[in-house]
């Protein structure tokens, strides 16, 4: 697979690489959010600067001035709260201020901070028998983005891997840290770069780990626990405290015999092993460490195995591949997909599932017998599952251009409300204005990001900490490509919204034929 990691980057490719807006912002939302022109703008003004000249000030109790810090305010980041599992359990990605953001970018990619990293890096990796897949790499294949890249490495790397590795172990314990970037304290990312001694003795700004540790409390309103979630950037970062844990697991297990092998995908871990003693030994091992770092495994979500192969392909795509599921009409398709979200809720094969749909229907030339109970069944899905809002609200995009406008209308209030019985669904009111631009008004949205839509008026971030033109380059460059939004297909595209369909098992992408019919035409 062609793929380069960010760390076989050159200090200047690796700024590049990290300034890019889908690496910015790397969860779905529409292509028309651009947060390149910022970005670069904020980029250009405050390099080789002093952040704290663009710092407004404020009268202190003694009638002084004193500067102002972001990590004296409030939502600084922009806080884009979604909905994990239809109901009150909440993810909470961030747009980080851009000029935090591309400070610590910065920061990062000077050439010889770059180089410490790179060094450091290396030698928490140091264990062969500790691997981890998860590094942000991009794609150097043209038809290929950095997101299909990097769940590709997750499949080839893990997922075929852990196959392969049953010829050498009899055991396996998948587990995973709860809530790992929430969670994440920030001082340990100086214990990563620093190591912890070194750290703990030198708490100045001297040491890179610590001026990371400070702009990380920046963005957090000077919070120690947590960095913001939804970025490359704060993958790299928590890379720098998950090695360090591999680092320090790996000098405990060196004490214990047996053969040994870990796979460690971002906070998911597999560990396999001959002996269920030695992996248990292995697992206590990491729950002290991480508990040291201010983390824990998901006790529910571990599991141990000695059917390796079974174990190692995820349940949900075990059960989508031994379903016959491609001899029906669209409803009862509909209705299949329907009925395995509720055996295997918010999972990947889910998504494989409906973009398989939509390459099916998007095809369909003939119109839909059945467009309302069609997209019932899809919001329903939707409802119960918010890893696919995305893929979702794109074949409603394909099913409800066969309504007139006023029934567009209709179903669209309709679908608002419903989702109005949840908390945190800003994220489907991004999808769902996506299909609305250009058939109606905005009025129905109250998600911030919504209303920049329609109005380039709507700042995004707290900037009060800020003075002057950089001020004005953060307030006033819009985020939202206009140019984009008036070349806008009615139908949203697969590519804005796909994961990737890297499971070929089931194909949909043409109309079926059974038994001489379409199969639209089977009741």
């Amino acid at each position: 697979m062609k793929v380069k990691s960010i760390l076989q980057m050159k200090n200047l490719e690796a700024k590049s690489f990290l300034l890019e807006s889908k690496n910015y912002a790397n969860f779905q939302i529409p292509e028309y959010f651009d947060f390149q022109k910022v970005l670069d703008k904020v980029d250009k003004l405050i390099l080789g600067k002093d952040l704290k000249t663009f710092h407004s000030t404020k009268i202190d109790d003694n009638g002084k001035n004193k500067i102002l810090y972001p990590s004296e305010l409030e939502n600084v980041n922009y806080k884009f709260v979604n909905n994990k599992d239809g109901k009150y359990s909440y993810r909470p990605f961030q747009l980080i201020h851009p000029v935090l953001y591309t400070s610590l970018v910065q920061l990062l990619t000077e050439k010889q901070n770059w180089k410490k990293l790179r060094k450091r890096f290396k030698k928490l990796h140091k264990n062969k028998e500790i691997e981890c897949i998860s590094m942000p790499v991009k794609s150097i294949k043209e038809d290929m983005t950095d997101l299909s890249a990097t769940i590709l490495n997750w499949w080839s790397n893990i997922e075929q891997r852990s196959i392969e590795l049953a010829m050498d172990y009899d055991y396996v314990i998948h587990t995973d840290i709860t809530n790992c970037y929430p969670n994440i304290y920030t001082h340990s990312v100086a214990w990563a770069v620093e190591t912890k001694t070194i750290a703990k003795k030198t708490r100045d700004s001297s040491l890179l780990g610590n001026q990371i540790d400070s702009m990380l409390q920046s963005m957090s309103y000077g919070q120690t626990n947590g960095i913001p979630q939804g970025s490359v950037l704060m993958d790299f970062v928590a890379e720098l405290v998950l090695g360090y844990a591999d680092s320090e697991l790996s000098k405990k297990i060196s004490r214990h015999k047996g053969k040994y092998k870990i796979l460690r995908y971002r906070d998911d871990y597999r560990i396999f092993a001959n002996s269920p003693i030695l992996a248990e030994e292995i697992m206590k091992n990491l729950t002290d460490i991480l508990s040291d770092l201010g983390l824990s495994l998901g006790a529910s979500k571990t599991i141990v195995s000695q059917d390796i192969i079974r174990s190692s392909i995820k349940k949900d795509k075990l059960s989508w591949i031994t379903t016959v599921n491609y001899r029906y009409s669209f409803q009862k398709q509909l209705l299949l997909i329907n009925d395995f979200s509720h055996k295997h809720p918010n999972s990947g094969q889910l998504s494989n599932a409906l973009e398989k749909f939509y390459r099916r229907i998007e095809k369909f030339k003939k119109e839909f017998n059945d467009t309302y109970a069609l997209i019932s069944i899809i919001v329903d899905i939707a409802y119960r599952n918010p890893r696919v809002y995305p893929i979702s609200t794109a074949i409603i995009s394909i099913l409800i251009n066969q309504l007139s406008m006023k029934n567009q209308k209709l179903v669209i209030k309709k679908t608002i409300k419903k989702f109005g019985r949840i908390p945190n669904t800003g994220h489907m009111m991004v999808w769902l204005q996506r299909i609305v631009v250009g058939i109606s008004s905005q009025q129905y949205f109250e998600e911030k990001l919504c209303k920049i839509v329609t109005d380039d008026k709507k700042k995004l971030w707290n900037s009060k900490w800020l003075n002057g033109k950089l001020k004005q380059i953060v307030n006033d460059t819009s985020i939202v490509n206009r140019k984009v939004i008036e070349k806008l297909d009615k139908h949203i595209p697969i590519s804005s919204v796909r994961e990737i369909g890297y499971d070929a098992s089931v194909d949909f992408s043409s109309p079926m034929i059974v038994e001489g019919r379409d199969a639209e035409d089977l009741s």
